[in-house]
């Protein structure tokens, strides 16, 4: 498990050769800060389960595992109220790879500059900054790519939801 800094700390920390959890700073109008325990669940769970193509499939118990699971969470909040504005989740190995999932903005924060705040905090300033990364999305094709995501090439394979049995013959 990762120590955690002190709350003042402005930014990342190595310490013997290993990142400390603790990253807080703001992007124009917003904090972003990867402390867990300030996600607001429940408006996680608002956008999830109403606003998200990708998460409406789960439910409020899938949605905590997730989250009590994450390898990180990265939470943008309005510097004002406080406000979780935007929200980005990550599973990983911590060691050489890692998922980028459940990256959103709320509308009313949309357009100035939040999503590529959150992309950046959880991929570049981080623990994982050096790592693969992937992840899957039907949208914002433009905001990925500007950190290097791109199509996967011949090596990449994925088994996707439901699987095919031994002998190749889907379900």
């Amino acid at each position: 498990m990762l120590s955690r800094p002190a709350r003042d700390d402005p930014d990342q920390v190595r310490l013997a050769g290993r990142y400390v959890l603790g990253m807080r700073h703001t992007a124009g109008s917003f904090e972003l800060d990867d402390d867990p325990g300030r996600v607001d669940r429940d408006a996680v769970w608002a956008f999830l389960s109403q606003e998200a193509y990708w998460g409406r499939w789960r439910s409020r118990a899938d949605l905590e595992h997730q989250l009590d699971s994450a390898w990180r969470v990265v939470g943008g909040y309005e510097t004002g109220s406080g406000r979780m504005a935007g929200f980005a989740r990550a599973v990983s190995d911590g060691v050489a790879y890692a998922y980028l999932a459940d990256v959103f903005v709320v509308a009313g924060a949309r357009g100035r500059g939040l999503g590529t705040a959150l992309v950046e905090a959880m991929i570049d300033r981080g623990p994982g900054a050096g790592f693969r990364w992937c992840l899957h999305t039907s949208d914002a094709h433009g905001l990925y790519q500007k950190f290097g995501f791109t199509h996967p090439d011949q090596s990449y394979l994925e088994r996707p939801p439901g699987g095919t049995p031994a002998g190749g013959t889907p379900a």
